[in-house]
């Protein structure tokens, strides 16, 4: 991806930054006796019920600054105001002064909270300012290492600064390509990034930024051997951006090895999505579960849905099933090409569909900030599932609503 216009030997996949490149709250709110089943961590279904809290105007977060405030490149500046962006967030806020005081990052805050923004800025413009420096951001699915190309493209728009995006899915000659124009920017997911130091098309020794987005959820996915991998590639002397919606002793320990006296920036609300109004809805067996379903997508209030499945083949069923039924639907999970992936993702994103069904691939790469609601078809694995999945609704300060499939127990 090029931040501005440079010469290229072929139809790599690099970005220019400058060039091309409702239910009701108390809906089925029923009171049945025992617990979910599922075959990862055992969760009574009463964590999945809890009203969206009211926002009381005492409780409205006051910014200490507006972007226009920040001490960055005047390009930046004029970008984010197209952007028609004036407040910061509160990560927005608190970190970014942090960081562009040349401080190590941490940042804690619930999803859908602008994280992205909060190291794009420092970190591009650190490359605008400072020829030679480099910057990697890590992210654990190829939707989210996409999005966060978009934004930071939309953010550098005419820096001079070019960028390459490395992702698994994908030809790799592209890649490639890529590489050779020496990159200011490279985003990409461990295990392709990974792949590439191996094959000797990526040298990270000159790289002195590094930023792992969702980071949490990298070692969720078992990438922590990839992570400390690629780490130890890095420049020694280089500035880490932290980015997470939750902080565990796992991270913690890979925080303290790869960071120098990092500043700790916590602005998580709670532990589910606060703008979220989480219910259940029982189902006995098969037949009455996607009549239920059905009649919740048939809910005018259910403009826009994303749907979570267990397996690829019950997303790609469901998806079917919901199409048959005459519902304008998708599906996205691992086991189909990027292109394929990108397609229906920008299907979903423009409303040429409205109903998305999803594996867990989706819980950190979808960024659509009018997903009204999140239906939990199959229950999650985990609670930390659980809440990455729900904080897809409720986005951009609106209510969302999240409602979990939940089989009737025998002794209910």
């Amino acid at each position: 991806m090029s931040y501005q216009n440079r010469n290229r030997r072929g139809p790599a996949r690099a970005h220019s930054y400058g060039g091309r490149k409702s239910f009701g709250p108390n809906n089925n709110r029923r009171n049945f006796a025992g617990k979910s089943k599922k075959a990862g961590e055992s969760i009574h279904y009463s964590r999945y019920i809890k009203p969206a809290s009211a926002v009381q105007a005492d409780e409205v977060y006051q910014p200490e600054h507006t972007f226009a405030d920040f001490e960055v490149n005047l390009l930046l500046k004029q970008n984010i105001e197209k952007k028609g962006i004036v407040t910061p967030s509160p990560i927005q806020d608190q970190s970014i002064p942090v960081a562009l005081a040349g401080n190590d990052i941490v940042g804690i805050a619930n999803t859908g909270t602008g994280k992205t923004l909060a190291f794009a800025i420092p970190v591009i413009n650190r490359l605008m300012n400072e020829p030679g420096s480099r910057a990697l951001v890590l992210a654990p699915t190829r939707e989210l290492a996409e999005q966060i190309e978009i934004e930071m493209k939309s953010i550098g728009k005419g820096s001079g600064l070019f960028g390459a995006t490395l992702i698994g899915g994908v030809n790799m000659r592209p890649q490639f390509m890529a590489l050779k124009d020496n990159p200011e920017i490279i985003i990409g997911t461990p295990g392709r990034v990974k792949d590439h130091i191996q094959r000797g098309t990526l040298d990270l020794s000159k790289f002195n930024m590094i930023v792992l987005d969702e980071f949490d959820r990298m070692l969720d996915m078992g990438f922590v051997n990839d992570m400390r991998m690629i780490l130890g590639k890095l420049a020694d002397d280089r500035q880490s951006f932290f980015f997470s919606a939750t902080l565990d002793a796992k991270v913690k320990s890979l925080v303290e090895e790869f960071t120098k006296d990092p500043v700790t920036v916590s602005v998580k609300s709670g532990e589910t999505t606060d703008t979220v109004d989480q219910n259940v809805v029982f189902f006995k067996d098969k037949a009455e579960k996607i009549d239920l379903l059905h009649d919740l997508l048939i809910d005018e209030a259910a403009k826009k849905v994303l749907i979570f499945h267990e397996t690829k083949y019950g997303a790609d069923r469901l998806g079917q099933t919901l199409v048959d039924r005459g519902f304008a639907a998708g599906s996205i999970h691992g086991g189909k090409t990027q292109g394929a992936r990108s397609r229906t993702l920008r299907e979903f994103k423009s409303n040429t569909t409205n109903v998305l069904v999803a594996t867990d691939v989706a819980a950190r790469g979808i960024d659509v900030s009018d997903i009204t609601h999140v239906i939990n078809y199959a229950e999650p694995q985990t609670y930390a599932d659980y809440v990455h999945r729900i904080g897809r609704a409720g986005r951009a300060g609106k209510t969302g609503f999240a409602l979990t499939f939940v089989e009737k127990s025998n002794k209910a």
